[in-house]
């Protein structure tokens, strides 16, 4: 920038002596405005840097928590207890070497915290140990217990998904789809606990300690089952030709309750009309077995099974009652009945939704996240609620502009405990007093001096509509201080079962697209994030649209409206639109690119799905009624069908170790791409997952979709 300012000084000297004055204005304000964009940038790495908290939990008595931190690719387990619950880092795992850690629990005692390190738990199969280093020994999956006041991690096992019993002498766990259990201090070798045909899964202590709690999938059925001892045989509760799933115990431990739906398998339905999806909550008398119809959901699409956050949210609360989440009215609310049966009181009310549901020890209270508040924005933000187990009413906890997540109180009541973000600062971890409005920022203290958290963008909130009517909804970044025509993106999501916020998000890979989307902005875009119908947050008609998906790919229609409205501002150049996305984004980037080359300039479509013809009808046997129809639906819904018309310029970029979306479906379409002799450009990052595990994978990914979209638009 030192040559600008020597130029600006040079040419106020020669002002009184220069011929045309409007040739100095001219290059004194494409000056400034040039300034103006400088100004605003910074690295990608820089915006990066930040700390991202990915997993947290409390003890069950005390004020302790624990955490994973990723810092740079450095994941570790961080401790803190009140009342200042200042962060204290307990392992140190020194290298970016994307080993997860998860699996969290601190013992009831508050004596040990146990983790699991490895895997990529975002994939379909979290079983498969991942080696996105490219390290030279396999890595594993593998479960570990350290001293909460400090001390070398001991290794338990092999294994994921770690529950510590109610008296903190013992843990359970999953190895090779098995219980095991050893003790808690890691003083003697692991041993199964007990066989089960099938995956065991969604293993529970009783209340007492004394029983095991799990289900034992089986293909297109699952049984719960309870293990005592091993003299004693597993006992099935009510076995049916049914999916069993979701088991909680009772308080005291003599009953249950679960979640009960029909078994796959019958004469084959319509394949592309949607239809009910029933469900049913059972209780159980551990004692006798006999178990007992509760509830039934309506046979509506809205009575359907819910598939936000948690589900079912099944829970076994104080007062005898039984909590449950429905999207019965239209949003995923909460609601409450007696064990006994009863009409279910609906819990929470109005045009929201209900988010990272926990419910407090003495299972009096239950608190979540909610995109509802005083400010007409906040649907298109978090904020924590407090909610009884017994009447209807929110009390909102968190008001203002901030983005509040995963809450959970500590176990002696006195806090409240979750992850706070704002348009400028990324989720850290936040302590609010139970009885107190204010809450501090222990987590603060972690993020980066360089961190350009005053070069932030705040983003505006934005609607419009679909070329059939549907709502589009966005989040729309602006560059500060340059008024000339600017390129512009449109950012697409993946899920596609998520939510775009006013702020920085709380889920680690739409936190890393934030931090694109303001490096963007840094570099002179406009960026619109477009939250488009099959997204959450909106309701049930916008969560289940009609025709998506692989029946129509109707959502496309909100991507094209969103270059559409871009191109309609005034401070848009409407011939340099950009776009970008992953996973279920890439797939949208990709329709784009094929359908509306002439809208959409140039695109990078990062592991995106481009050929849904491997969910064609099976061709044996009985087939749908609708399977021909289907079968054309999946192919106009793939991108490889519009490659006709794709003429802008694309970069496409996988991992070849993801466990979303398989690296052949890049394969597929880079092939096809080189046998009709279309250009293009690829960034293949060996070994690496769709999540990018490896902070510097992040950022080389990161840059390389910012200098392709430069190149191309700037």
């Amino acid at each position: 920038m030192a040559p600008m300012f020597l130029l600006l000084i040079n040419l106020m000297k020669d002002w009184h002596s220069m011929k045309t004055k409007k040739s100095a204005l001219t290059i004194i304000l494409f000056l400034v405005t040039r300034f103006c964009v400088w100004s605003q940038e910074f690295t990608m790495e820089a915006v990066t840097s930040y700390p991202f908290p990915s997993e947290m939990t409390v003890a069950a008595t005390g004020s302790k928590v624990a955490l994973a931190i990723n810092e740079k690719g450095k994941r570790n387990i961080y401790v803190a207890e009140g009342p200042a619950f200042s962060l204290r880092k307990l392992t140190a795992y020194n290298k970016d070497d994307g080993q997860e850690i998860t699996g969290i629990n601190i013992s009831p005692d508050g004596k040990w915290v146990l983790y699991v390190r490895g895997a990529d738990h975002g994939a379909f199969d979290e079983s498969i140990a991942r080696n996105p280093a490219s390290g030279t020994t396999q890595p594993k999956i593998q479960l570990f217990t350290v001293p909460f006041g400090g001390g070398e991690p001991l290794l338990i096992d092999d294994g994921d998904y770690p529950v510590i019993s109610p008296n903190s002498k013992s843990v359970v766990f999953l190895k090779n789809d098995q219980a095991w259990t050893a003790p808690v201090d890691g003083s003697k070798k692991a041993q199964r606990l007990f066989y089960a045909r099938g995956v065991t899964g969604s293993v529970q202590w009783s209340p007492d300690g004394s029983r095991i709690l799990f289900v034992s999938s089986r293909g297109r059925h699952s049984l719960v089952g309870i293990f005592t001892d091993s003299l004693s045989p597993i006992q099935w509760i009510a076995p049916a030709f049914s999916r069993d799933l979701s088991p909680k115990w009772s308080t005291d431990g003599k009953r249950i309750v679960f979640i009960r739906k029909p078994a796959r398998g019958g004469k084959p339905d319509s394949l592309t009309a949607r239809k009910p999806d029933p469900w049913a909550i059972w209780t159980a008398d551990v004692e006798s077995g006999k178990a007992t119809l509760l509830w039934e959901s309506p046979k509506t699409l809205r009575g359907s099974s819910p598939d936000t956050h948690g589900r079912y949210n099944l829970h076994w609360a104080a007062g005898d009652r039984i909590v449950f989440s429905s999207y019965q009215d239209g949003w995923p609310h909460l609601y409450s009945m007696p064990s006994a049966g009863g009409n279910p009181v609906q819990l929470t009310k109005g045009s929201f939704m209900p988010e990272h549901i926990t419910l407090t020890g003495d299972g009096k209270w239950l608190y979540a996240s909610a995109n509802t508040g005083s400010d007409k924005k906040d649907f298109e933000r978090r904020h924590l609620i407090k909610v009884a187990v017994d009447k209807a009413g929110a009390e909102l906890l968190t008001p203002g502009d901030g983005i509040e997540s995963y809450p959970l109180l500590t176990g002696d009541g006195s806090s409240l405990v979750f992850f706070s973000a704002t348009a400028q600062r990324p989720a850290v971890l936040a302590v609010k007093p139970a009885r107190e409005s204010k809450f501090s920022l222990p987590g603060e203290k972690l993020i980066p001096t360089d961190f350009p958290a005053s070069q932030m963008v705040t983003p505006s909130s934005v609607k419009f509509k679909a070329e059939d009517g549907s709502p589009v909804y966005g989040q729309l970044f602006e560059p500060k201080g340059n008024q000339t025509k600017k390129p512009a993106i449109v950012f697409v999501h993946g899920g596609p079962e998520r939510q775009m916020l006013l702020g920085w998000h709380y889920g680690d890979y739409y936190s890393n697209s934030y931090a694109i989307n303001q490096y963007l902005v840094s570099k002179g875009f406009v960026v619109l994030s477009v939250n488009y119908r099959l997204g959450i947050g909106y309701g049930y008609e916008f969560h289940h649209p009609s025709k998506a998906y692989i029946n129509g790919a109707s959502e496309y229609l909100d991507i094209r409206a969103a270059g559409k409205w871009l191109a309609s501002q005034p401070g848009v150049d409407a011939k340099r639109i950009g776009i970008y996305g992953g996973s279920y984004g890439g797939f949208l980037v990709a329709m784009a690119l094929g359908k509306d080359s002439k809208l959409f300039a140039a695109g990078v479509d990062i592991h995106g799905e481009h050929n849904w013809t491997v969910y064609n009808p099976d061709t044996k046997g009985e087939q749908a009624p609708d399977a021909a129809l289907s079968k054309k639906l999946i192919w106009q819904s793939s991108p490889v069908a519009w490659l006709k018309g794709w003429s802008s310029p694309v970069l496409f970029i996988h991992g070849d170790d993801d466990g979303n979306v398989s690296f052949d479906q890049s394969i597929d379409i880079v092939r096809r791409f080189q046998q009709t002799g279309k250009p293009f450009e690829s960034l293949v990052i060996p070994d690496e997952t769709h999540h990018w595990m490896k902070y510097s994978n992040t950022v080389k990914v990161d840059e390389a979709i910012v200098e392709f979209l430069e190149r191309k638009l700037k």
